[in-house]
């Protein structure tokens, strides 16, 4: 982890600094399964998830969000051992080590609340700094649905189903 990074639990008072950040990847379409033209209500409920999930941001010493992370089960009842996460860095965190620090932050918080393991359901196979990272961090991929991401680029390709003990 980068040594000024400071990652922390987000409060409300972080969403107008989250927004712009989830907005604009929404926006995009290139990497998550939201809508492009996702409004800040529907957002924010999405991404502020209630304890006993968490919301996290990564800051620096300078203080500005750099990127932010959600936890929550995967699924209820028998398969609720089972985390998931999604993560969205701001243009100024990329290429810094924010999106590690949060991978590894995010683990350690699911391992510390008692999960076994974690899955991505929906990692866009062109988004190819993020196979890279989870890769490199442990996650394999157990399964993929072809054609299954309107990319706005390169038309339908694969979601992979990501997944690692913790």
């Amino acid at each position: 982890m980068p040594h000024d990074l400071i990652i922390r639990t987000a409060t409300l008072d972080d969403w107008p600094a989250i927004w712009p950040i989830m907005r604009d990847v929404a926006a995009a379409g290139d990497t998550y399964t939201y809508p492009v033209d996702l409004d800040e209500l529907a957002g924010q409920a999405l991404w502020m998830v209630p304890p006993p999930e968490r919301t996290m941001v990564a800051t620096d010493s300078a203080g500005p969000i750099l990127g932010t992370a959600k936890v929550t089960r995967n699924q209820a009842g028998p398969g609720s051992h089972v985390a998931n996460a999604s993560f969205m860095v701001a243009p100024a965190g990329r290429g810094r080590g924010v999106g590690r620090a949060l991978g590894e932050a995010a683990m350690d918080w699911a391992r510390s609340a008692g999960f076994r393991a974690m899955q991505f359901n929906a990692v866009v196979s062109t988004n190819e700094p993020a196979m890279h990272l989870w890769r490199s961090l442990g996650f394999e991929i157990v399964g993929v649905v072809p054609g299954a991401f309107a990319h706005p680029v390169h038309g339908d390709v694969a979601l992979n189903v990501m997944h690692r003990w913790l």
